[in-house]
């Protein structure tokens, strides 16, 4: 799939973009910030940039969603994938 594609709607567009196993990240450019939002939302990807955003931060989870694996790496979501957690029931203490 190349950088970039023509498509005839934004549904078209959706259905480009997810049409698609590899989804690590993608982006939306638009002049109005609400309905690229409103895009971006749609489309199944691990990390998003609307209209130039930038995502990478040490606290703001990484990953995807398709293949080659799902899970988050970074931030709490990618902390949380180390953790095991178990439930009590009755008297603790």
């Amino acid at each position: 799939m190349p950088a970039v594609s023509a498509y005839d709607d934004e549904d078209d567009a959706v259905r480009i973009a997810n049409d698609s196993v590899y989804e690590l990240s993608g982006a939306v450019m638009g002049a109005d910030d609400e309905r690229a939002t409103a895009v971006a939302r749609r489309i199944r990807s691990g990390i998003f940039s609307i209209n130039g955003g930038n995502y990478f931060a040490a606290d703001a989870p990484f990953g995807r969603f398709k293949q080659p694996g799902i899970g988050r790496e970074t931030g709490v979501a990618g902390l949380e994938e180390f953790l095991e957690l178990k439930t009590f029931a009755g008297p603790v203490g």
